[in-house]
């Protein structure tokens, strides 16, 4: 075909493109080829049913000669956006895409340079600017698409991950189906052991990475972020419990509690049960990570507020109804005399005070209490009471 000299660099474009259109199914088979032949590592498209990628192809060099006919300065183009969307669905990587399109760009040039024989330099400048123009456009569509399909794709994995690891929580790991299928798509054991950490901060609980940098010594575990707190699901495995807390404690920011290792992930709601009570056993100004079995005493409290009330009351009453100060002195000292077991020096140094201080006042704590203060069973619900207090104050500051 001739194309005239005096057309407008424009008619001449389309004039070209007009010409070339009957040659769009070879267009289409020689794409299809190149895509296979001239570096076929970059061109995966494994996943891509044949029939698929030859529509697919078809539509692209259709639609840069739609473009080229019919100049646009828009950016966004339906046909390169469902591209791209259908592509990140299957699994085809951009790098993939975009190469496919530089391949079709430089296809459709090639035909239309072998139909402008008769045209000027300038003429050919500009259907080789337009041209480009065109893949640059349908390219950038293609990008935008492709990326914000990943993205929906990420927000799609990330709330049937959570989904999966609150119906865990929840106790749905008895479901043996259930479970096999959580533990496939979340990539924990099956059949390891595993604890529970819940972590609470004013920000943010855990610092970023934490997931990824257990797995890098070897621990599998998954992370879950809710709206007051963080939940960790910990793969014992063949590790030691010791350790595997070891290696978490760096990563918490604030206060966490941890459960004992319970069997497989049909325990693991109960695990979870177990870290939040040790976690609503601590201090709210508490750092670090702190397992169940060291707040045993505070635990059993909190199971049972009505008794832990009367046991209180029964066995700290008098000194509680001193003024404040007092009232304050006295109980402290008896709380450094019972860590100190029950040394009155050992309790003197710790509170910057005389031994015979520590012991007219622990005097002062009997006469109140009308009892002595040694003994088993004294020790045991002194200790008891103590540590019910220490949980009263937790949570006023909560």
């Amino acid at each position: 075909m001739s194309i005239s000299k005096k057309a407008h660099p424009d008619a001449c474009t389309q004039e070209l493109v007009a010409a070339c259109r009957a040659e769009i199914p070879a267009l289409t088979d020689r794409l299809i080829s190149e895509i296979f032949t001239e570096n076929p590592e970059w061109t995966d498209y494994s996943r891509v049913p044949r029939a698929d990628l030859v529509d697919g192809c078809r539509r692209y060099v259709t639609r840069i000669l739609d473009r080229l006919g019919a100049p646009t300065t828009a950016f966004d183009d339906d046909v390169a956006a469902s591209i791209g969307r259908r592509r990140a669905e299957q699994g085809v990587p951009l790098e993939a895409m975009l190469r496919t399109f530089r391949l079709g760009g430089r296809i459709v040039w090639e035909v239309l340079l072998d139909r402008a024989d008769d045209l000027a330099p300038g003429e050919i400048r500009a259907a080789g600017t337009a041209l480009w123009a065109v893949i640059d456009g349908l390219s950038t569509s293609l990008v935008t698409s492709y990326r914000n399909t990943e993205l929906e794709q990420l927000r799609s994995d990330e709330r049937r991950r959570h989904a999966l690891i609150e119906d865990l929580l929840a106790g749905r790991g008895n479901d043996t189906t259930f479970a096999a299928r959580a533990a496939r798509e979340l990539n924990l054991p099956a059949g390891s052991d595993y604890l529970v950490v819940v972590a609470c901060d004013a920000g943010e609980a855990m610092h970023t990475g934490t997931e990824a940098a257990l797995a890098a010594v070897g621990i599998r575990s998954v992370w879950h972020d809710r709206v007051d707190s963080t939940v960790g699901l910990i793969a014992v495995e063949r590790h030691d419990v010791a350790s595997v807390l070891r290696r978490i404690e760096p990563h918490v920011r604030g206060r966490a509690g941890a459960s004992p290792t319970v069997g497989g992930l049909a325990q693991v709601g109960t695990a979870h049960g177990w870290a939040l009570l040790t976690l609503q056993t601590l201090p709210e100004d508490a750092t670090g990570l702190v397992p169940l079995h060291q707040r045993f005493q505070h635990a059993l409290l909190l199971r049972s507020t009505d008794v832990t009330d009367m046991l209180v009351a029964h066995t700290l009453g008098p000194v509680l109804a001193l003024p404040a100060a007092e009232r304050t002195t006295l109980l402290d000292t008896l709380a450094a005399w019972l860590a100190h077991d029950c040394s009155a020096a050992h309790a003197a140094i710790r509170l910057h005070c005389h031994r015979n201080t520590v012991i007219n006042r622990l005097h002062r704590v009997s006469t109140l209490l009308g009892r002595p203060l040694e003994g088993q069973r004294s020790y045991v619900e002194l200790s008891l009471a103590l540590a019910a207090l220490d949980l009263d104050r937790t949570a006023e500051r909560a």
